[in-house]
């Protein structure tokens, strides 16, 4: 690759601030009932086995490191990366220490925590990655469909894991997906969460195409009208949980928006106006638009013949960004818009039944409706908080925000769970 290929970075519309890579492609050792991406193993039919090179994974280091500026974040997910085994991971964080140029490097990693041992926990805790783990609650909730390829649940395991990686100081998030059945039970999920320590959780709506009707959903995708219902329980029992005007709990989604309410660019990219902020990089180098639309229409090309940053300006990808935008008109004149933004453009895939509106519409509807009036207050709260520290004579020598200290957006959390989330 000539040296030219990587040069002194422009300036584009688009930084290059984070890259999500799928180093087993969609290679699991789970069977999980609703997981879309095990039948995305037929785009790539020329191996059984899908795994990352060692020269794929310097490659898109190396341009990673030298087209993105000061900070960047690598999400590893699948299928499951742990099945690439620890000495991959060792790699890879010893190429981005030889690109580094001095950058800060974050590093998240989604597992389902099965092939975790004592080991990885020394090493996630060493290099300090931020584990999100796939949990959906307790043993009858996430055995439902979360099971080995035996047939057998998976909770027993995962449990034990999760454990193991806290006690050796490892930074563990849980990841639940909202399906058909977990949506009757918020309380029961949330209460084991927090007896499990996990006090950072983000939820996850399912919804798939049924695959005998493309227009229907698949019975294992969660209802509407019962996740709105999911949502505003859930927010309730957040709010009861605040400590001294903040949070005790972390929730994505809440946090997500409080940003929006305060008028700060949002962390969760549903919530965002526009797309296509990131890339998904697969195991043979191939660029995707997005985790959702990792689909051959939504190639953006590969590492060894195009740079990652300009694929993510692309005129491909910015045109993926403007669905997001292209509004039904019961949309734009929603009250709900600013806040909404129509949602993941992935869930206006069922078109028929909903005349191209999110799936989730009447979802958002009903939790705006119940967690305005708090949002608001809270967010009033907050910029009050943050007058009042500007008119103060030290507002103007704050020292430098380190990961453990509050955020300095005034949300209650630690900078690292908040604006400083990798």
């Amino acid at each position: 690759m000539p040296k030219a290929f990587y040069g002194t970075i422009r300036k584009h519309a688009k930084p290059l601030q984070s890259v999500l890579v799928k180093p087993a492609g969609p290679d699991c050792n789970l069977g999980c009932t609703y997981c879309f991406y095990l039948e995305k193993a037929e785009m790539f039919p020329e191996n059984k086995i899908h795994r990352m090179s060692e020269e794929t994974l310097e490659e898109m280091t190396r341009q990673v490191m030298s087209q993105s500026e000061h900070h960047v974040s690598f999400g590893w997910q699948g299928g499951e990366p742990t099945l690439m085994g620890i000495s991959f991971f060792e790699k890879a964080v010893s190429f981005q220490q030889k690109y580094g140029r001095g950058h800060t490097v974050g590093n998240g990693f989604q597992t389902n925590g099965l092939l975790i041992d004592k080991e990885w926990a020394k090493f996630l805790n060493k290099y300090k990655f931020l584990v999100g783990l796939s949990l959906d609650g307790p043993e009858h909730i996430h055995d439902r469909y979360r099971k080995q390829r035996s047939g057998e649940g998976s909770w027993a395991k995962v449990k034990d894991k999760a454990r193991l990686m806290m006690d050796e100081g490892v930074e563990v998030n849980a990841l639940v997906v909202v399906n058909d059945y977990s949506v009757r039970f918020p309380e029961e999920i949330y209460a084991f969460h927090k007896s499990m320590g996990l006090t950072f959780q983000q939820y996850i709506p399912c919804l798939e195409k049924d695959p005998k009707d493309s227009s229907k959903p698949a019975s294992f995708s969660v209802p509407p009208e019962q996740y709105g219902e999911f949502l505003c329980r859930l927010f309730d029992l957040w709010l009861g949980d605040f400590v001294d005007g903040a949070p005790a709990t972390s929730i994505r989604l809440f946090d997500s928006l409080f940003h929006s309410y305060v008028g700060l660019p949002p962390p969760e990219c549903t919530l965002l106006k526009e797309c296509g902020v990131y890339v998904v990089i697969e195991h043979n180098g191939d660029v995707y638009a997005c985790d959702f639309f990792v689909d051959p229409e939504w190639k953006l090309g590969n590492i060894r013949d195009k740079k990652i940053i300009d694929m993510l300006n692309s005129a491909q990808q910015n045109r993926f960004g403007r669905i997001k935008s292209t509004l039904h008109s019961e949309c734009q004149k929603c009250r709900w818009l600013p806040l909404c933004r129509g949602g993941c453009p992935k869930d206006r895939l069922l078109s028929a039944p909903s005349r191209g509106l999110n799936y989730f519409c009447p979802s958002f509807k009903a939790f705006f409706s119940h967690a305005d009036e708090r949002f608001r207050w809270m967010a009033d709260e907050w910029k009050r908080q943050q007058a009042m520290m500007s008119s103060s004579p030290q507002s103007n020598k704050q020292p430098p925000v380190g990961r453990n200290d509050p955020c300095p957006c005034g949300s209650g959390l630690k900078y690292k769970k908040c604006c400083g989330r990798l």
